[in-house]
């Protein structure tokens, strides 16, 4: 099963900006542009996302017993 919360807008290195052509989307770590919920490998969420996946882990767990 996949991991929900996996996308670059979740990621450490995840960056936004607003430009006069819209919005622009880059990883600061790979050095190009992205989208949202693009998904890499080196994926290193945010410390927010982080808590949210080990409270859903805690309550998968709960749920077993």
């Amino acid at each position: 099963m996949g991991n929900r919360f996996h996308a670059c807008a979740s990621c450490l290195h995840f960056r936004a900006s607003r430009t006069e052509q819209g919005m622009k989307y880059h990883c600061s770590r790979l050095g190009y542009e992205t989208k949202p919920n693009f998904q890499f490998n080196c994926w290193s969420p945010k410390e927010n996302v982080r808590k949210l996946m080990e409270k859903e882990r805690g309550n998968d767990r709960e749920n077993l017993h």
